[in-house]
């Protein structure tokens, strides 16, 4: 062991073997040799060509562990082992450290393959199985596919043949069956044997050189000469009306019949019915007086109503104006569906670097323009029921009733509900039925329509609908404004709630995740702030940015002048051990369980899923509170060592220093924070806190 001492000078040994290593830290210690480096850009040509095959080279492609570890128990002295120990655990507790922020940088695409793996490996098992079960039927599959795939292909071409044959049968048979069927259907049905005897008259005429075919011919002709002699007949009857004249001469033009004799028989039929209209409409006129003068004849008609009778014109008309006014309905939600859709085709959209699409403003603007443009024209359409020079618009139906029952109550408020529901159908309809979910943009947009139909677009559309359709004082009850304002409200409200939710969810599943998949037990000391919870101060701001765009800024709580330098301990302001210490001085240690539960009681209760305000202020906190406390509930099911409760420390106060300016009232941050980490310490098995003065060094840093 000595003669392996004295001679561990530099270069005196080869690379990578104990030697060598210790020789270049002067005796002190083991680094970390640059094998990466090497084996990324290779070795030179020269080193390449001089160096040897080294087995105790570590960073060599000839590497031999049995080798090495024997020449390191025979070479090296007891207390460098242990110093090569001590280095490779460090080293590998940097790693696992590094390895966790890049996990938890990544954290989205961990967890998608996460669930992915697992299916995967689910899938994989069953195909393992599968391709057992496969490998055992393709030896006996494989001896007998060869009869089979022959004794297939001959079947396969007797079939083809068998087909064809089969097929010019099918052909002769129902050439052979024309002539009855064109007999069946000549005197009841003639021009579905029209049709029958042109699909025929091709083949016939070009097989007529083969007897069989020609007697099929001869007597299908004779057959269709007796149908043309029977319309012929038929056009010359003085009963047919008009529409039976023109099928006639159609059906005798597709026998072939001479073109100008049947226009001169249609144009004479025609010409000696038009006789016997003229002479009894001049029968109608009044008769020539005696004296030689004629009378006055009645004053024309003035509407076409005059010539039914009133009780069942009345009712036709006021049928026929429900049915259009359902009927703008319908168009109404179909027009608002299509503007929803464009609405997420705009918001899905992707973005090149450097240019942006429409803003949340531009799209409610557009939005809000359309459907209120759209239900004024479908109102100027329903309002020429009432117009002056209509005969109709005088009847008592068009005056009342239709006014407030059919328009006001059947259109303008049937629509304003049906947007309120379909608005709030984004919110509670996904959950129930499986469908994809809304996007948080498109709640939040159609969240602050609804409190715009509730501030004045309801109020201005029943206005212009009783202006254009007045209702009768004695008429039926109408839905009053204010009630149409509280639906589309509560619509507004739903939306809003959910759109909290949703965000708060998303916030809330990046640091489940990050402590769930952390070992707070085997942490390293801390020195950066988690990337999680810069994600999530990320996150917030561009919620803040969101919500801004179309709500108002609110009324926040007056803000304390140190905030954001506001000390985070382990430890409850309340229950801080120096605080108690003047007058009281217990005789053991105070159960800290106690301390957490007695400052409860006098703290301000924090309602975690209250209703949130129309505001940003109050949109904000109440994602800040979903998400800080489902912090604090993972935080409760978890067992941390001393670094741990150190790395709870640090991440709470970067988020204390971030999260309170968008909250209404710091002091939810603060208190839910504060929660967080006399949670962390009662879970924690060495409660050392790191002082407050390197906590703010590195959240200064992050």
């Amino acid at each position: 062991m000595a003669a392996v001492t004295a001679g561990s000078g530099p270069g005196s040994g080869p690379a990578g073997s104990p030697e060598a290593t210790s020789g270049s830290t002067g005796g002190g210690g083991w680094r970390r040799p640059h094998g990466p480096l090497q084996r990324y850009y290779g070795p030179s040509t020269a080193e390449a060509a001089e160096a040897a095959p080294d087995p105790t080279d570590i960073n060599g492609p000839h590497f031999d562990p049995e080798v090495f570890m024997t020449k390191v128990r025979n070479e090296c002295p007891l207390g460098q082992l242990l110093a090569r120990e001590a280095a490779l655990g460090r080293e590998i507790r940097a790693l696992d450290s590094d390895m966790q922020t890049l996990l938890y940088e990544n954290y989205n695409k961990f967890i998608s393959a996460t669930d992915t793996i697992r299916k995967m490996k689910v899938d994989f098992r069953h195909m393992e199985a599968e391709m057992d079960d496969l490998a055992a039927n393709m030896a006996a599959i494989s001896a007998s596919s060869a009869r089979v795939s022959a004794a297939l292909q001959d079947r396969h071409r007797r079939g083809a043949q068998l087909a064809g044959v089969q097929a010019l049968l099918r052909k002769l048979q129902a050439l052979v069956e024309v002539p009855g069927r064109l007999r069946c259907w000549a005197g009841t049905e003639p021009a579905r044997a029209l049709r029958c005897h042109a699909r025929a008259r091709a083949v016939l005429r070009h097989y007529r050189h083969l007897p069989s075919f020609r007697a099929i011919e001869d007597e299908s002709h004779a057959i269709m000469a007796e149908l043309a002699q029977r319309l012929r007949t038929r056009l010359r009857e003085e009963k047919l009306d008009p529409k039976e004249l023109t099928e006639c001469v159609e059906m005798l033009l597709q026998l072939e019949e001479p073109a100008e004799e049947l226009s001169e028989e249609f144009l004479s039929q025609a010409g000696a019915r038009l006789e016997a209209e003229l002479a009894a409409l001049e029968a109608e006129l009044p008769a020539a007086d005696p004296s030689g003068t004629a009378t006055t004849p009645p004053p024309p008609a003035s509407d076409i109503l005059d010539f039914a009778g009133a009780d069942a014109a009345a009712a036709l008309v006021a049928r026929a104006a429900r049915e259009r006014v359902d009927r703008y309905l319908r168009a109404l939600q179909t027009f608002f569906l299509g503007c929803l859709g464009d609405v997420r085709q705009a918001l899905a959209a992707p973005r090149p670097p450097g240019k942006e699409g429409p803003g949340l403003p531009d799209l409610l603007a557009t939005l809000a323009a359309s459907v209120l443009g759209q239900l004024k024209a479908v109102l100027a359409y329903v309002q020429l029921f009432t117009a002056r020079d209509v005969a109709f618009a005088s009847l008592p139906y068009f005056k009342g009733e239709f006014c407030v029952t059919a328009v006001r109550e059947g259109l303008v408020v049937a629509f304003v509900r049906w947007l309120c529901r379909t608005a709030r159908g984004f919110a509670d309809g996904p959950a129930e039925r499986g469908a994809p979910a809304a996007p948080p943009a498109l709640l939040l947009l159609l969240a602050r329509l609804c409190l715009d139909y509730e501030n004045s677009t309801i109020s201005y559309i029943l206005t212009l609908t009783d202006e254009q359709f007045p209702p009768q004082d004695s008429g039926p009850a109408v839905t009053p404004g204010p009630a149409l304002c509280a639906e589309a409200r509560a619509a507004a409200q739903r939306l809003l709630d959910h759109y909290v939710q949703v965000q708060g969810a998303a916030v809330a599943q990046m640091l489940r995740k990050s402590v769930e998949t952390r070992d707070w037990l085997g942490t390293v000391e801390p020195r950066n702030v988690r990337a999680v919870m810069k994600r999530v101060v990320e996150d917030i701001t561009a919620i803040d940015v969101q919500v801004g765009q179309l709500f108002e800024e609110g009324v926040r709580r007056a803000q304390s002048s140190d905030s954001s330098r506001r000390a985070f301990s382990v430890y409850s302001s309340s229950r801080a051990p120096g605080r108690y210490a003047p007058s009281y001085t217990p005789s053991a240690p105070m159960d800290t369980h106690l301390l957490s539960n007695i400052q409860k009681l006098f703290s301000e209760r924090i309602d975690i899923f209250s209703p949130v305000e129309f505001n940003k202020v109050s949109v904000l906190t109440g994602i800040i509170k979903i998400s800080l406390k489902t912090l604090l509930e993972c935080v409760r099911l978890r067992t941390l060592g001393r670094f741990g409760l150190q790395q709870v420390q640090v991440d709470g106060h970067y988020l204390q220093l971030y999260l309170w300016r968008f909250a209404s009232d710091e002091r939810v941050v603060q208190g839910l924070l504060d929660e967080v980490a006399a949670s962390a310490a009662h879970r924690c098995l060495d409660p050392v806190p790191m002082e407050h003065s390197v906590v703010e060094l590195i959240c200064e840093r992050g």
